[in-house]
């Protein structure tokens, strides 16, 4: 295989990473709707000065200009173009070296029709004002397309003896349980649900919360033309979000750990399975310590890193338990 492909590979999966983390950093500080129009700020490519007259401005754009906001969303979009960028690059050397049997050519051209998609989602998550579902989604696309860079990376490429029919199972099972919790993690935050339940192990001081609304809670499509910055779900409909986030914590963490101790019964995985289970601990302590210090802005960055930093060690646990 082409080695600057590989490399390359490799650089644009640490970039997704920065624009997770980003998009994460964006969402938390309120940035979202910082620019009201998609591609461009206010119809530029560069954030207008803050001093602009707002009739300079356009009169299309009802929202006020805030600068921190505009460039913070704006420095997201660069990052992304710029991924965007790196993974087209590799489609091209992937499609001329396509003769190369070690070549991998399919995942490349996905991985750009994925990037397009997520481009129209970036656009429909700033003119459909923030819809959870859209932004659920835009984030999902952010995940898939770190999880394609670093499949095509090849970080670990060392042959594993034949795997047990029951631990291929419980590597896909680790993996659903995990996918699963990170929508339900997109959804609470989409939804503005990260301190309904402000204290810990309970949830507004109870085991099962009464005041739960879980049908209200997860209504996937709302109505068009509405505004969800800040939300707009009532407390009992964002304690249920929360409360199911914390329900899939669960049933995750339990599958992620025996994975991990599976892997590290054998000599080959040992290293794999300490890596979901130190990123697993990692992440648990965020997720509490974001509930405990209500939501403080490092904190859940970290906590939306360390999500995509699992999801990768799970990968790369499943590619090492199912290669001959």
């Amino acid at each position: 295989m082409n080695v600057f492909f590989v490399r390359l590979a490799r650089v644009g999966a640490v970039l997704a990473l920065a624009v997770v983390m980003l998009g994460a950093w964006v969402r938390l500080t309120d940035a979202g709707l910082g620019c009201p129009d998609w591609p461009g700020c206010y119809g530029r490519l560069v954030v207008p000065d803050a001093a602009t007259p707002a009739h300079e401005l356009g009169t299309e754009f009802t929202r006020p200009l805030e600068a921190g906001k505009a460039w913070r969303e704006m420095i997201h979009r660069y990052l992304a173009s710029t991924l965007g960028l790196v993974c087209v690059a590799l489609a091209a050397i992937a499609w001329r070296n396509r003769r190369d049997p070690k070549q991998p050519w399919r995942v490349p051209l996905v991985l750009v029709a994925l990037v397009v998609f997520q481009g129209l989602l970036g656009m429909w998550t700033v003119t459909l004002l923030l819809k959870p579902i859209v932004v659920v989604a835009h984030l999902f696309g952010g995940f898939a397309t770190l999880a394609l860079l670093f499949s095509l990376g090849r970080w670990r490429t060392a042959a594993v003896g034949a795997p047990t029919a029951g631990l291929r199972a419980l590597g896909l099972a680790a993996g659903a349980a995990l996918v699963l919790q990170i929508f339900l993690g997109g959804w609470t935050s989409a939804n503005y649900a990260a301190v309904a339940c402000p204290d810990f192990p309970t949830c507004q001081t109870q085991w099962w919360p009464a005041v739960a609304d879980f049908e209200e809670g997860f209504v996937l499509w709302r109505g068009l033309g509405i505004d969800y910055e800040g939300g707009v779900l009532d407390h009992p409909a964002r304690v249920a979000v929360h409360f199911t986030h914390r329900l899939g914590a669960v049933l995750a963490t339990v599958l992620l750990a025996l994975l991990s101790l599976r892997l590290m019964q054998n000599v080959a995985t040992r290293l794999d399975g300490a890596a979901v289970l130190a990123v697993l601990l990692t992440q648990l302590s965020l997720g509490v310590s974001i509930v405990l210090f209500q939501v403080p802005l490092a904190v859940a960055v970290l906590h939306n890193g360390v999500a995509a930093l699992l999801l990768l060690t799970v990968i790369n646990a499943n590619q090492r338990i199912r290669q001959r």
